[in-house]
């Protein structure tokens, strides 16, 4: 059988790309990796240069805690390195089996399921819960796994504007299908703010929906002992509703790596039955769950984290006010550890951030389509590994460069 061909005269599409790419280049929006190596307390080492980094989700300073290198290399030494299957064969290791009874124990919930990813987990459960004939109803600023993970289902998307209430509360109203599922972040990932998680669930109770809550960014933070969203509100425990789904990520507050969802052991056992990443995947190596014991005791423990977070939190948003009061440049409301200095353009928030970096300090600029057109920002993201020298450095860099380029700042 002969092979078809493009003739020298027809393009291939594939010769598209590297103009393309250059489109990306044209609208400031083509990203680059960088390699990294951790140093001491914040700082990194960045394409070789040692750099004081605002950019980590490693909220509480965990990730190199010598530990939780101890229990992994622990893990190790009992399990192996790889799980070498998925949980319904043989890679559900006694580690992730005690690792799901002290998840669930920890944020008040009756049962939980361990994953390898956060976005393998959204992607994955939200087909498992509604399909076609079915309705979502998503906050216009959610986390792209959620949005695919929606998209993936094929039941209708509700998209209704960020944190409102009203608009959701109308669009429930409306919506003829039995299944509703309200999917929403709890902390946002590029705005810091908290989403109203009681008035959800109030909206959800009384439109017979079910809740989906990302707590990703608020895991190991919120909440007493760090329990997460759900217990800040009052949500757990003997309080927990068994319309709430929750779910949260293990590898920023916590330290290592995967995610889980929790809820009542109906929902628990219907997802590990019928989520398709969570059957048709190769379970989190055992060594990562041994890790994770160790990290919930640190999280449940070490209160001085969250303390001094958040003494650092208000010590940057208290020192941008003073700096940055003549600036075009607007900080988010954010009262997390997730603080958002809105800059506009896509070129200028890249200036910003290379001038920082001539200054070694890394702050990441956050472009579309991450965020909306024309609200391009530094992300800064504060650790418990900070200190408030670290902090006032930032605080001051910020302030040189907010005076340096005060011709070209305009949001738009």
């Amino acid at each position: 059988m002969a092979i078809s061909t493009c003739s020298p005269q027809t393009a291939s599409w594939l010769d598209e790309f590297p103009a393309r790419i250059a489109a990306l280049d044209d609208s400031h929006l083509r990203r680059r990796r960088r390699v990294v190596r951790p140093e001491n307390g914040a700082r990194l080492q960045v394409d070789g240069q040692s750099m004081l980094a605002f950019c980590s989700n490693d909220y509480l300073g965990l990730a190199n805690h010598p530990a939780l290198i101890e229990a992994a290399c622990a893990g190790a030494q009992q399990f192996g390195v790889g799980a070498a299957a998925s949980p319904l064969v043989s890679g559900h290791s006694a580690a992730n089996e005690a690792l799901e009874h002290a998840l669930a124990t920890f944020v008040g919930l009756p049962s939980a399921l361990y994953f390898y990813a956060g976005y393998a987990t959204n992607i994955g459960i939200i087909p498992a819960l509604v399909g076609q004939g079915d309705a979502i109803f998503s906050d216009a600023l959610n986390h792209a796994c959620l949005i695919d993970g929606a998209r993936l289902s094929r039941a209708q998307i509700h998209r209704y504007a960020h944190a409102d209430l009203a608009a959701l509360d109308e669009a429930l109203t409306l919506s003829p299908a039995r299944r509703k599922l309200v999917i929403s972040d709890a902390v946002f990932s590029m705005d810091g703010d908290l989403a109203d998680v009681p008035a959800l669930l109030a909206l959800c109770e009384r439109h017979d929906a079910l809740l989906l809550l990302d707590d990703a960014h608020g895991f190991g933070v919120l909440g007493p002992q760090g329990r997460g969203c759900l217990a800040h509100f009052g949500l757990s425990g003997a309080n927990a509703s068994p319309r709430v789904l929750y779910m949260a990520t293990l590898g920023k507050a916590a330290g290592v790596a995967g995610a889980f969802v929790a809820g009542s052991d109906a929902l628990v056992e219907w997802l590990l039955q019928k989520t398709r990443s969570y059957i048709f995947a190769t379970a989190a190596p055992a060594l990562l769950a041994s890790a994770l014991h160790t990290s919930l005791q640190l999280i449940e423990h070490d209160e001085w984290r969250r303390a001094h977070l958040n003494q650092l939190i208000t010590r940057l948003r208290r020192g941008l006010a003073e700096r940055l009061q003549d600036s075009a440049w607007q900080l988010g409301a954010s009262l997390t550890a997730i603080q958002p200095l809105l800059i506009g353009r896509n070129d200028e928030a890249l200036a910003v951030m290379e001038g920082l970096r001539e200054r070694g300090l890394w702050v990441p600029a956050i472009r579309p389509p991450t965020v909306p057109d024309g609200t391009a920002r530094l992300r800064i993201a504060l650790s418990a590994a900070h200190t408030e020298a670290d902090i006032d450095e930032l605080v001051q860099a910020l302030g040189e460069l907010a005076v340096a380029r005060q011709p070209a700042d305009a949001l738009g």
